[in-house]
């Protein structure tokens, strides 16, 4: 008779190891069980060793006496480099003076009429205010000047990035290869890349126009490059089963698939190139940054803010133009216009521009009268040394903002840096590796360790842990207040139009015109340079969480409500877990533009890193300047891939 044998019983993991980051939590202790006695008893001091630190100083500087000896001389520069600068200056100057022979009343028309074409009647009014705005501020030439710089600047930026965009959206291996250098374009700090920009192309228009479109082409080509990757398949499927080859595939389907994704590049870029203004007035862009650049060394909060609201209205007007570009042309299809066809409207508008245009040559009005401009700068100035005269110190009960910004100090800036200081530096690195391990991939892990341990071989270790406390404490109070306004701007469709401007200024207004008032607020030091980023970052931040929250399925929140959830429990428990990836991306982008404030703390005592890039450009010192921001873009390639997690990355394709 034959007998059954049972199977073995498989032995199986306690039912919590079965959770991913619990089994990764598991190994990590076993792992710091073992490493952690070993390190501690081979680097018992805790500061990076020496021996593993690379100095910089000698071949950089040799590079950099290199590049002032041979400047006008060698080929190079007189035949590669001279000719590119030429060409930029002679296009600069072109647009600049098409702007002053059109005159303000023809390129006011101009901008209105092309606004009005795009996005209807309501923004073209609001266009043409806000030229009219920039000359009633007495800034009508700086602002001229400022666009003729910006469009080349975008135009270049966007033929660079669509360039870009295009080879690393149809090629897996040039979007691997594109995607580090688009990271270290994004993230290596402006004033860092000033210097060797100077110092081939010397001060002035060239360097200015480089520089912007070293900062201002990554959004282009990441955005062109994830609308053609986005692609319908189904229609280009269609398309080549019709025998099309493939640059009829490109041209026909592709491109006019991805325009969404073009469009917002271009804004993107304008923004971008925009925010450089007053940077890039530093080596020579003159303009409106200038202006406010000049403004704020005399310590004239008033003057810079007359040249900063020029720059907020370019930038909004464009950022509404363009955003209603990639929604189509409401203007073609609102009552009154049925009859003309697009083209023949436009070319109304444009012959109603010119016959303005040519209006105001012949009447001899091509500059702003001076009597028509106003003067904002002393009130404004008085307005300022009132808060500083009774907010600064002596409120009572609360206190002044020179005790809050002492208090933040004390309690908050300083335990954090000395407590990241105090760390061993291979402590940091495991903690670095835990965190992102915990939330991604062992090459997750691996990429954040090596950027991290690259700090300590370019020997900038203390400084670069000083700045991440600065970081990491503008990021919390950035999350903390933006999160609640979002939260509170997707409850209330009143409350988000109120605050839609607001987010416009801070998001848009150049960092140097409110680092004063800042400064005259808080003091100099680490808390003003805090305060700063935080202003700057948390606009993005209140949009982002905004816009995750208001895209939840509406069932789900029907749901809830039938089931007799109140509203703190629908937030709680449906919207935030819903919106977790918007909240992500908040975070991410609330890391990378707290980093890009970084060099302006730097300025106002923030010292650390941030100074060091500063030091570096004011005294011409190369080495001192690229290994800081080196460090700034090492520090944020550790703060992206600490941050966000893996399938996060594949979505956004970072």
């Amino acid at each position: 008779m034959a007998t059954v044998t049972a199977p073995a019983p498989r032995v199986s993991l306690p039912g919590i190891l079965k959770h991913r980051v619990v089994a990764k939590l598991a190994l990590l202790a076993l792992a710091a069980a073992i490493l952690v006695p070993l390190a501690d008893a081979r680097w018992a001091s805790g500061s990076w060793p020496a021996a593993l630190t690379v100095d910089l100083t000698q071949p950089l500087g040799r590079v950099s006496d290199w590049i002032i000896d041979n400047r006008d001389s060698h080929p190079l520069f007189l035949y590669g480099f001279g000719y590119l600068s030429n060409a930029v200056v002679l296009s600069v100057r072109a647009v600049y003076l098409v702007l002053l022979a059109a005159g303000w009343a023809g390129v006011t028309a101009v901008a209105g009429l092309v606004a009005w074409r795009v996005a209807g009647l309501r923004l073209g009014l609001g266009t043409a205010a806000a030229f009219l705005t920039c000359g009633l501020l007495g800034m009508w030439i700086p602002t001229m000047q400022t666009l003729a710089l910006m469009v080349v600047a975008v135009l270049v930026s966007v033929a660079v990035g669509a360039v870009l965009g295009l080879a690393a959206g149809l090629s897996d291996r040039m979007d691997r290869v594109l995607r580090p250098v688009l990271d270290t374009m994004q993230v290596l700090p402006a004033f860092a890349y000033l210097l060797p920009v100077v110092l081939v192309f010397g001060i002035g228009v060239p360097a200015a126009v480089l520089a912007t479109v070293v900062y201002a082409a990554p959004p282009m080509a990441r955005l062109t490059a994830l609308g053609l990757r986005g692609a319908d398949k189904e229609v280009l499927e269609a398309v080549e089963s019709l025998g099309a080859t493939s640059r009829q595939r490109l041209l026909t389907a592709r491109i006019p698939l991805a325009r969404k994704e073009l469009l917002l590049g271009l804004n993107q870029t304008i923004m971008m190139a925009l925010s450089m203004a007053v940077i890039a007035s530093v080596i020579g862009a003159g303009g409106l940054g200038d202006r406010v650049y000049q403004a704020l060394a005399s310590v004239d909060v008033g003057a810079a803010l007359a040249a900063g609201i020029p720059i907020v209205l370019l930038a909004v007007v464009l950022d509404r133009v363009t955003g209603a570009a990639g929604e189509g042309d409401p203007g073609a299809a609102q009552p009154g216009r049925a009859g003309l066809s697009r083209r023949s409207g436009w070319t109304a508008a444009l012959a109603a521009a010119l016959v303005v245009a040519l209006i105001g040559r012949f009447a001899g009005r091509l500059d702003w009268p001076d009597a028509w401009t106003l003067n904002i700068a002393e009130p404004v100035n008085r307005a300022v040394d009132w808060m500083t005269d009774h907010l600064y110190s002596g409120v009572p009960v609360i206190g002044g903002t020179a005790d809050w910004a002492g208090h933040f100090t004390t309690w908050v800036l300083d335990p954090l840096r000395d407590g990241l200081q105090a760390l061993p530096w291979w402590s940091v690195l495991l903690i670095v590796a835990a965190l992102a391990w915990v939330i991604g991939t062992w090459r997750t892990a691996l990429t954040a360790v090596l950027a991290m341990a690259a700090i300590g071989v370019l020997g900038v270790w203390k400084p670069s842990l000083d700045t991440l406390s600065q970081v990491l404490a503008a990021v919390a109070v950035t999350l903390v207040l933006g999160f609640a306004t979002g939260i509170a701007a997707a409850r209330s469709d009143r409350f988000e139009r109120l605050l839609r401007p607001v987010l416009d200024v801070f998001q848009t207004m150049p960092q140097f015109v409110y680092l004063i008032p800042v400064v005259a607020l808080f003091g100099v030091g680490r808390a003003p340079a805090v305060a700063a980023a935080v202003v700057y970052a948390l606009p993005a931040v209140v949009r982002i969480t905004t816009q995750g929250l208001r895209q939840v399925d509406p069932a789900a929140l029907e749901s809830a409500r039938s089931l007799g959830a109140s509203s703190g429990q629908q937030i709680r428990q449906v919207q935030l877990p819903l919106a977790r990836p918007a909240l992500l991306l908040a975070l991410n982008q609330g890391v990378v533009l707290v980093l890009a404030v970084v060099i302006i703390g730097g300025l106002v005592g923030g010292g650390a890193l941030g100074y060091d890039v500063v030091f570096g450009l004011a005294q011409g010192d190369l080495a001192t300047g690229l290994v800081a921001g080196a460090a700034i873009v090492c520090l944020g390639l550790m703060l992206d891939r600490v941050t966000q997690p893996t399938e996060r990355r594949i979505k956004k394709g970072a």
